[in-house]
């Protein structure tokens, strides 16, 4: 029976293709590549010939793996996570100490201009590839890609695909410009609320301005970041009629690393493609030392604590005691991810990690509460397993992912600038003690995981579709070709009131030549 069993599974293998493909990935640095990452190593599972485009210094992409196979360009970046380590730190002592706006300006500027300092140097590095490394370029054109996959939170993959006249495939939830769907989607800032301005989609008049005014800022400020060093970039190598941010709108697929259980509703196009989650899955087996701490939680359950990558070892001592304290004067054991210097307050119950298995304990049935800054991936994976949330909201989108999940029902959030002892136990206790958190959010984790097919097969699905059809021109829109007065259909409306314009003053002159005739021969009538 094995036999048979055995020769079926070849049998069938045989009978249905498979295209195995060449996936050339250009990828963002830091938790960026974490997402695709997962699912380069899905692709490879599937017999995809993966090749990874670094710089020599990335900090977060390996040079080798069992995965992809990686083409260092011999080229400094200069990206590294002290940067943002030291934002984050920095960014914490200005909302604590209540500083002045012109010292948090001047910090958001000095943000910005790292911003732009990066895109700088991906346009050089694209330039080195292009122009100063041409066995690398023929590398790169002897191996025949079949799709460029790319993160477009930098435009360097962006533009290499456009040069290389490869179909592009984006696993995206931001652009150079900002969020993604106002990139390609109908937007109307009435109910579709701009990402970090921590609005819903029911808004008020006064919160419509906001949204709009806070809209055109934020577009402003993008612009002026990215717009020099991309333009220049694509005028070197496509002339001057082509604008930088029609190559990403062009892109032919779009996996949104997002899902409207976490989204609020609004317009989208059909190459738009959901995918929201798809590094979650079901949790694995716990290491026995950590599965016997967490069973000796007993009827009390654990708590987890992650605040990524950048925070692990950034919070000031004060604040770790404080939320050390906090914790030992619960019933729950407690796993905190934290690398900085051991809190005073510590209690018996706490047990700290450099690492910690996110997925595997936020699946674990004794978990109850998992504490979190808000970073993307955290909420996905609490979603899913259905773990409720306490937020401690720090720098970047986090403020507004957590504001969306206060929304729903299932988080509590604390600024982390005012936070005591007591304000943590207490926003502790309400998410343990009220059951609505833990059955919003379970019923959050029933929509997600209720769909025709899981979001990391809808992933490959769709790049495999890419490469078997060279590219989705047909699921595409062209309107971003348009000018802005066309595809706001003003000169129409212009044409419109123009032609009703004239017609209204034909008619008035007509009235006014006849009434003008009546009352002449009135007069000549009179004079009789």
């Amino acid at each position: 029976m094995d036999f048979i069993f055995i020769a079926s599974c070849v049998i069938l293998t045989l009978t249905f293709p498979v295209h195995c493909g060449k996936i050339l990935v250009f990828p963002h640095e830091g938790s960026h590549w974490v997402n695709m990452n997962i699912l380069i190593q899905e692709l490879h599972s599937r017999g995809h010939q993966i090749t990874v485009i670094r710089a020599l210094d990335s900090w977060f992409i390996s040079e080798t793996s069992p995965h992809y196979v990686s083409m260092t360009v011999p080229f400094l970046l200069g990206g590294d996570d002290e940067f943002y380590s030291s934002f984050v730190s920095r960014q914490l002592q200005i909302r604590r100490q209540q500083q002045s706006a012109w010292t948090r300006f001047k910090l958001d500027m000095e943000l910005k201009e790292k911003f732009s300092e990066m895109h700088r140097k991906i346009c050089e590095m694209v330039i080195y590839i292009i122009e100063k490394d041409p066995e690398l370029l023929e590398q790169i054109k002897q191996a025949s890609f079949d799709l460029m996959l790319t993160d477009p939170a930098n435009g360097g993959g962006v533009v290499l695909a456009h040069y290389l006249n490869l179909p592009l495939v984006f696993n995206v939830r931001w652009t150079v410009h900002g969020e993604a769907h106002f990139a390609i989607a109908p937007s109307p800032l009435s109910y579709v609320p701009f990402p970090l301005s921590q609005l819903t989609d029911n808004m008020t008049f006064l919160q419509r301005t906001y949204n709009v005014l806070f809209y055109t800022i934020r577009l402003f400020l993008y612009k002026r970041i990215v717009g020099p060093h991309y333009s220049a970039l694509c005028d070197r190598y496509f002339g001057p009629d082509l604008h930088y941010f029609e190559l990403f709108q062009a892109a032919d697929i779009w996996l949104m690393r997002v899902d409207f259980v976490f989204e609020f509703p609004r317009p989208t196009m059909p190459n738009a493609i959901y995918v929201g989650g798809f590094q979650c899955k079901p949790a694995k087996e716990l290491p026995r030392d950590l599965e016997d701490f967490v069973q000796s939680s007993g009827e009390h359950g654990v708590i987890i604590m992650s605040l990524g990558t950048l925070v692990v070892g950034q919070l000031p001592l004060d604040i770790a005691d404080d939320i050390a304290a906090a914790f030992a004067q619960l019933p729950q054991k407690v796993i905190w991810r934290y690398t900085g210097e051991r809190p005073s307050t510590l209690g018996n119950n706490t047990l700290l990690v450099k690492w910690l298995p996110q997925n595997d304990l936020l699946g674990h049935v004794k978990t109850k509460v998992f504490v979190s800054h808000g970073g993307t991936n955290g909420i996905f994976e609490a979603i899913y397993h259905g773990v409720p949330i306490v937020g401690l909201p720090l720098v970047f989108d986090q403020d507004d992912n957590l504001s969306k999940m206060r929304h729903r029902g299932v988080a509590k959030v604390v600024d982390i600038a005012t936070i005591d002892r007591h304000i943590f136990k207490d926003a502790l206790q309400e998410v343990l003690t009220e059951p609505s958190y833990r059955k919003n959010m379970q019923k959050l984790s029933s929509l997600h995981r209720d769909a025709p097919l899981n979001p990391l097969d809808s992933a490959v699905f769709w790049i495999e579709f890419v490469m078997r059809h060279r590219g989705a021109a047909h699921l595409r829109t062209d309107s971003y070709k348009m000018p802005w007065y066309s595809y706001h259909s003003v000169d129409v409306l212009v044409f419109l009131v123009s032609i009703v314009s004239l017609t209204v003053y034909i008619v008035f002159k007509v009235i006014r030549c006849l009434c003008c005739r009546l009352c002449a021969k009135r007069k000549r009538a009179k004079q009789d």
